[in-house]
């Protein structure tokens, strides 16, 4: 029969234990999850009697959503923050609202599948 030395054993027992500390830490797939998820696909707002689709453009690295519209028109929001005119002062009636409250009003929509 062959007995490993304590060498061996000591260098096993690293291993192990940096394999057991390994599994609980997140793994990058857990992070990689869809950015788009949590935002509308079209959220709708009214200036002056006029009404605008805005489409969701893009989500950056700090999770601030933009949207555009025709026109030349956009606006962003976050999800924990209020609608924002983009390049001009007059938004409508979408700027100050949450994400919660564009939901509510109906002026929100997600895409279903």
């Amino acid at each position: 029969m062959v007995y490993p030395s304590p060498t061996t054993i000591t260098s096993l027992s690293k291993i192990l234990a940096a394999a057991a500390f390994c599994a609980f830490l997140p793994s990058q797939a857990a992070y990689a999850q869809d950015p788009l998820a949590d935002f509308p696909l079209v959220i709708r707002c009214e200036l002056k009697g006029t009404h605008h689709v805005f489409f969701l453009s893009r989500v950056t690295k700090d999770g601030t959503a933009t949207y555009t519209a025709s026109d030349r028109i956009a606006g962003t929001i976050t999800l924990d923050g209020k609608a924002k005119a983009v390049g001009g002062t007059e938004g409508g009636d979408c700027v100050g609202k949450t994400l919660k409250e564009l939901r509510a009003s109906g002026q929100a929509h997600d895409l279903k599948s």
